[in-house]
């Protein structure tokens, strides 16, 4: 194998995207592979079909230095890359939690009779543990010298450029020390920078990237469930995060009470982990996942719930503003959104929603084409009733409460990701409703929601 390495991306969605123009910074000649010739032209062309902050600048940079290029040409791809990285989407198979694994094994399908010389297959997509064994089997007949490892992501949405650059762990799963070497010559720079690098078996790099989405999907759920014993007993779930995070055994981080998690990557994979457990005859072992997964849509309910007491107990015709449609800042991603659900619901129980996103108004138009939409945040709370702010980008969670004032027809907030001064704002004369805060009484409800499901993502998979 060359000391040069060439790698090769197959799969161009938002981690092939992202893996391809920073190896491409990072000095390598990379090629981008995916069937879609249309997407291929644009990344091509330097149009990024995400929103991620800082990649259309690296994308373009790596077109430009000529290290960067895309295709839809497999048979390129293999007389081409030394490396080939898999990063092929998983999402859940229709009417089940199982992942669906297809365009992964597609592109080993592809690349695996094409190979005419030693390589590395290394996988990076996040799928069920055994998966690589079973691919292994599949290159097993191809060119010998040809080795298959995974080297599981762990990007964040809004940050995956940091986390590909300089991340905070690399895990290889390999079955030989040859393909170790060849994954720390690709993170040279990284593991100099002092990134642990972690060698070991396919099954448990398979595992690190659901053990940590579970672990992190608990956390969350965790202090949400303590919002609403809070919400119940007259307590403050803020404070108590804040307590409860000054143990260094526990840690302040993804402890913030609000709204849960949500997204293409967390929900859809514990649910997929618990499928697979079930599948091992572990399923017992992750029977608490059910419950952080409940928690978690629960919250959604929740917002709905304060909305609907602030204006009065009844939402027909009742104009609304949610501010947020991404399932979290930085990002223009829908799936499974929090806030997009919880605008389904409002306009399920008959309130006119009119929802304003700094990112992903054009992705939620296409989900959810039944909801009224606004150009600016003044634009989606002119009359408004109730505010919902229910993701927390720098823009909402920098308000004030003079902000909205002279927009709104009454004034009253939800607070659904706690990122506002409940104290300020109620000082302003609004009404300020939080998810884990115990609020004054309402009017008298007429009609107050208990359950809903009416929104996307309850009793589904992400």
């Amino acid at each position: 194998m060359n000391d040069r390495l060439r790698l090769t991306v197959l799969g161009t969605g938002r981690l092939g995207i992202t893996h391809a123009a920073c190896m491409a910074s990072l000095g390598f000649d990379v090629l981008g592979v995916d069937t879609d010739a249309r997407k291929v032209g644009q990344l091509n062309a330097g149009h990024l079909p995400i929103y991620e902050p800082g990649l259309r600048d690296l994308l373009r940079a790596g077109l430009d230095s000529g290290r960067l290029t895309f295709t839809t040409s497999y048979p390129q791809a293999a007389a081409f890359g030394d490396v080939h990285f898999i990063c092929a989407g998983t999402p859940a198979q229709p009417g089940s939690d199982h992942a669906d694994l297809s365009q992964v094994h597609g592109c080993v399908a592809a690349l695996a009779p094409l190979l005419d010389r030693p390589c590395l297959v290394a996988g990076k997509s996040t799928v069920p543990v055994g998966t690589a064994r079973r691919l292994a089997a599949e290159l097993a007949g191809a060119c010998e010298g040809v080795e298959l490892a995974w080297n599981p992501e762990f990007l964040r949405e809004g940050s995956a450029i940091a986390d590909t650059l300089a991340p905070d762990r690399i895990v290889a799963g390999v079955t030989s020390r040859r393909a170790e070497g060849i994954l720390r010559q690709v993170y040279a720079g990284p593991i100099a920078g002092g990134t642990p690098f972690f060698a070991t078996g396919l099954e448990t790099a398979e595992l690190a990237k659901v053990a940590a989405n579970a672990f992190l999907a608990t956390k969350i759920s965790f202090i949400n469930a303590m919002a609403e014993v809070c919400e119940a007993a007259g307590g403050n779930v803020r404070v108590l995060s804040e307590i409860l995070g000054a143990d260094p055994r526990i840690g302040s981080g993804f402890l913030r009470p609000g709204l849960g998690f949500g997204g293409g990557c967390l929900p859809k994979d514990i649910r997929a982990f618990m499928a697979r457990a079930a599948d091992l005859e572990a399923g017992e072992a992750l029977g608490f996942l059910r419950e952080v997964d409940a928690i978690n849509l629960r919250r959604r309910a929740r917002a709905a719930n304060l909305a609907s007491e602030l204006a009065g107990g009844d939402l027909a015709g009742v104009p609304i503003c949610v501010l947020g449609a991404a399932f979290k800042p930085g990002s223009d991603d829908v799936r499974d959104s929090p806030a997009l659900d919880v605008a389904q619901i409002l306009y399920g129980m008959g309130a006119r929603v009119t929802v304003y996103d700094p990112a992903a108004l054009a992705n939620a138009r296409r989900a959810c084409p039944e909801l009224g939409y606004a150009a600016t945040m003044a634009k989606a709370a002119q009359d408004a009733y109730v505010v919902l702010l229910l993701t927390e980008w720098p823009e909402f969670a920098g308000l004030r409460p003079g902000d909205l004032a002279s927009m709104v027809a009454r004034r009253n907030i939800v607070d659904g990701r706690n990122v506002l001064d409940p104290a300020l704002w109620r000082a302003a004369g609004w009404n300020y409703g939080a998810l884990g805060m115990a609020m004054t009484p309402p009017p008298a409800s007429r009609s107050a929601v208990r359950r809903s499901t009416t929104g996307r993502g309850h009793g589904g998979s992400g």
